[in-house]
């Protein structure tokens, strides 16, 4: 696996750890805890989802001519994902906690279901097929891509 697919998954990790600082902090009724977590999730979301539908899947598409095939599934994933992080924002803002924990345990599958699929299908394909991987991601050089909260 190329240091470029390492720092994607890590990218999947980092989302995974505040969706769960969220939810732990719901479960200890920390409002505050739990919004903060919970917009760091959500930035790194969309920070990783940009990364990857701006750069590595046209990447991946120009390589492979593929333009109908597995990225098209991952962006409709990335939409349901979206759809989903937003309900549970809105219960969160509202202070319905258990609506708030019911959707980010939907969310949790969904995103775990989806990892699964990019980690063990669409990344090794990329790897393969993209040439120039980490630089065409913005990784060269020690960069982030963009997909995290370091920045």
């Amino acid at each position: 696996m190329s240091q470029a697919i390492t720092k994607l998954v890590q990218q999947h990790r980092e989302c995974d750890e505040q969706l769960t600082r969220c939810e732990a902090a719901l479960h200890k009724g920390d409002a505050d805890a739990a919004g903060r977590a919970f917009l760091l999730f959500s930035q790194d979301l969309d920070a990783h989802f940009k990364l990857e539908e701006h750069k590595l899947f046209p990447a991946f598409e120009q390589a492979t001519g593929m333009t109908s095939g597995p990225t098209v599934v991952m962006r409709g994933e990335h939409a349901d994902i979206r759809a989903l992080r937003d309900e549970a924002a809105a219960a969160i803002e509202a202070g319905e906690v258990d609506e708030a924990l019911g959707a980010i345990d939907t969310l949790n599958v969904l995103i775990q279901q989806h990892n699964v699929k990019e980690e063990n299908i669409l990344y090794p394909m990329c790897d393969d097929r993209v040439p120039g991987l980490g630089a065409v991601l913005g990784f060269a050089g020690g960069g982030c891509g963009g997909g995290c909260s370091c920045g």
